[in-house]
């Protein structure tokens, strides 16, 4: 069987942010090379942005750690963001003053934010092992479904003649 794909994981519970901002930072370093998100990162102005950088740089110190450490074979040179998802954490409820003795509600929202990395050659790897090589090179692309032709429109009904009125 194939060995199972290392991943390096790092989580930040209960971020004050909502999890659709964050959504918007982790869509810019899904997939790239870690020292590539660092950059995009540390240049995004997003305040999320900074929290993410954290992350990120704990999901590569759990990697450099395993190798030194553990003996875990890992380059880190050729990690790359595998997953980066932001999950909806709890919400607080808040009251804010309205006009006429009224109050408005409305939800601070809060998220927990997980970051993956994974060796880009992990599947050079494989081939080398022979077994787990054909899985992915058998992957077809989707194709998309071609799009219907528009139905004929019914010709307009011709407008029935007015009737004339009877002198009398």
């Amino acid at each position: 069987m194939a060995e199972a794909t290392t991943e390096f994981r790092a989580m930040a519970k209960w971020i004050r942010v909502s999890p659709q901002k964050a959504r918007l930072v982790l869509g810019l370093i899904q997939g790239r090379r870690v020292e590539d998100a660092l950059n995009t990162l540390s240049f995004t102005k997003k305040r999320v942005a900074a929290q993410v950088y954290k992350l990120v740089r704990s999901a590569l110190d759990n990697a450099s750690y395993l190798n030194t450490e553990k003996g875990v074979e890992v380059d880190v040179d050729n990690l790359y963001v595998k997953r980066a998802v932001a999950n909806d954490g709890p919400r607080m409820k808040r009251i804010r003053p309205a006009p006429q003795g009224r109050a408005y509600r409305y939800q601070r929202r809060m998220s927990h934010i997980e970051i993956a990395l994974a060796e880009r050659g992990e599947a050079a790897k494989a081939a080398a092992g022979g077994e787990a090589a054909a899985a992915p090179a058998a992957r077809k692309p989707v194709k998309k479904a071609a799009a219907k032709k528009p139905a004929k429109k019914a010709a307009p009904k011709k407008a029935a003649p007015a009737k004339k009125k009877k002198k009398k």
